[in-house]
């Protein structure tokens, strides 16, 4: 990677962590504007979210400026057992919101509860594709060994 690369990389998520302060402060500003709990609770969970992506960004811009990110097969191996637990549990969290989605479904008055359920689903599917995909950084990193 060139250091011209390096340092666009880092200036976009220093820009991108601006544009998600901007994100938390308009949900803070939204929450303050409405007493809907359902409004408020999209507006919380976007806010959350945008906390987290920061700390995504922030932990890229680091390990290309000053840490370089490692892991070995060490890493994953002392927790392997653990995460494939966790999977296990997302699935089952996947399962219920499925579950619960097809119950309501078409239902008459449910549109909100079917609203909220989709987010759950996306949302556990979203937890299940990172562990997910970190077995697949495991399998390369074997292969690689």
């Amino acid at each position: 990677m060139t250091k011209e690369l390096q340092q666009d990389i880092v200036t976009t998520m220093k820009h991108w962590q601006k544009v998600e302060n901007a994100a938390v402060a308009s949900t803070a500003q939204i929450m303050e504007k409405t007493e809907n709990p359902l409004i408020r609770l999209v507006a919380e969970i976007i806010q959350r979210d945008s906390l987290i992506h920061y700390r995504v960004q922030e932990f890229i811009a680091h390990s290309i400026a000053h840490k370089a990110l490692t892991l070995t097969p060490d890493d994953l191996t002392r927790i392997w057992g653990m995460i494939e637990q966790h999977l296990k549990i997302e699935q089952q969290t996947i399962d219920l919101a499925q579950k619960m989605l097809d119950c309501t479904r078409g239902q008459q008055g449910m549109i909100l509860q079917n609203y909220l359920l989709q987010y759950l689903l996306q949302d556990e599917q979203k937890h299940s594709d990172l562990l997910t995909r970190l077995d697949e950084i495991k399998r390369g990193i074997y292969k690689s060994v």
